[in-house]
């Protein structure tokens, strides 16, 4: 069968920098940092004390008080960026399938704020003070759900867990999906609210994160010498994938064509990248056969770009494989420099910032970008964004666990 085209047609987002994607995007152009002390947890006895925390967030803002009881904060981030990227696609106000309009999102850990809230209940007055919303307020796949409760969209939802390539996979699938007929639309992306208590110690244990306590702003150090780990984030953006035949007929505004998708597993370290970038370089190599194209027709890499010693080098081991000495001439930066890491959610916003590239024309950069790393010598967009038109572009996002999933994304 022919595979039927799929073009972005809505987008939204909620983030450290901003609540909407334009503020979102002004800001990464500007170079500046979302990332400072956490303000929502007592960090006395964490080693990281820092977060890219979504800022004078009040939820009764956005929803009504007896369904805030009833949304962890990863679902409310959700049908935030949600409801920008349905109105933004201009759908609302017109006869559409809902039969063929589904859902399929991302998380890493969707809802662990309900989780630890619930389980201090258990643990402190016993199992009948339990909510009756604890499980369906916390379970990964309920902010997809809320979604098509609130628009009534029928078509195929579901979510994918796969750590930090959690939305990548879900717009991989979301392109599939309607590639192969089953929907004309879907929403998209991913979504994370996991600086807690609990998320952030289990992090520092590992020793993943970033310790620059004293410089917030600075200690998201992707491919600098002196990048210590990364810094966690909070966040969601969502996108409107949509058939384009489907698009067209109805005037759409069309912001970028999905073109290829890849995944794969690094099998071999529940934490630390192959040291070959094997897994990457094999997610990279499908996703570019997927779409047709050779390595020299790419122009921009939204890295993964976690600032982990580990991650950075073997992601830039995996971009000289596929790319050869292409990889020189290559636009590569980092979101999560100015974002921090929002774990299923990144791929999301590393979507839209791959978007608005292609529509501006600019490509933001990796800030903190300060001491050359031998190991890290690609042309990261160091520091200040560039005038530079960009025609295709691949996002990478590498999980825990070995999860590989690469998007790619041209120009309109």
């Amino acid at each position: 069968m022919n595979k039927k085209r799929v073009v972005i047609t809505g987008i939204g987002a909620i983030n450290a920098l901003a609540n909407n994607v334009n503020d979102t995007w002004r800001k990464l152009i500007n170079g500046e940092s979302g990332i400072a002390l956490i303000t929502k947890l007592d960090t006395t006895e964490l080693s990281s004390k820092i977060a890219a925390e979504i800022k004078d967030y009040d939820p009764l803002n956005y929803f009504e008080p007896k369904s805030v009881k009833k949304l962890d904060l990863y679902t409310q981030y959700a049908l935030i960026a949600g409801r920008q990227a349905m109105e933004d696609c201009g759908i609302l106000n017109t006869q559409y399938d809902a039969n063929r309009f589904g859902v399929i999102l991302g998380a890493g850990i969707g809802g662990i704020q309900t989780f630890e809230e619930e389980a201090n209940k258990m643990f402190t007055a016993g199992p009948r003070r339990i909510s009756p919303f604890f499980i369906p307020k916390m379970i990964s796949n309920i902010a997809a759900a809320q979604l098509s409760i609130d628009y009534r969209l029928k078509g195929v939802n579901y979510t994918c867990v796969s750590a930090c390539a959690s939305a990548n996979h879900a717009m991989g699938a979301a392109f599939r999906a309607i590639q192969y007929g089953d929907a004309d639309m879907i929403v998209t992306g991913g979504s994370e609210a996991a600086v807690t208590p609990l998320s952030l110690g289990g992090f520092c244990s590992m020793k993943a994160l970033s310790t620059r306590n004293d410089e917030p702003h600075r200690a998201c150090r992707p491919f600098d010498k002196e990048r210590d780990g990364f810094i966690m984030g909070e966040g969601a953006a969502l996108l409107i994938m949509e058939e384009l035949e489907h698009a067209l007929k109805r005037n759409a505004k069309i912001y970028a064509e999905v073109i290829g998708f890849g995944a794969s597993s690094d099998a071999y370290h529940i934490t630390a990248p192959e040291e070959n970038g094997g897994g990457t370089v094999l997610a990279i190599e499908n996703a570019l056969n997927d779409a047709g194209l050779k390595p020299e027709e790419v122009d921009f890499v939204s890295a993964h770009g976690t600032s982990t010693p580990l991650n950075d080098k073997t992601e830039t081991i995996a971009i000289k494989t596929v790319f050869g000495e292409h990889a020189y001439k290559l636009k590569i930066n980092s979101t999560k420099s100015m974002l921090g890491h929002t774990l299923g959610a990144a791929a999301g916003i590393e979507a839209i910032s791959c978007i608005m590239s292609f529509q501006t024309g600019v490509i933001h950069p990796t800030i903190n970008y300060e001491f050359p790393d031998p190991d890290c010598d690609l042309d990261y967009v160091p520091n200040k964004a560039i005038n530079h038109t960009v025609n295709v572009a691949i996002s990478n996002s590498l999980g825990f666990g070995g999860h590989n999933s690469v998007l790619v994304l041209k120009r309109y």
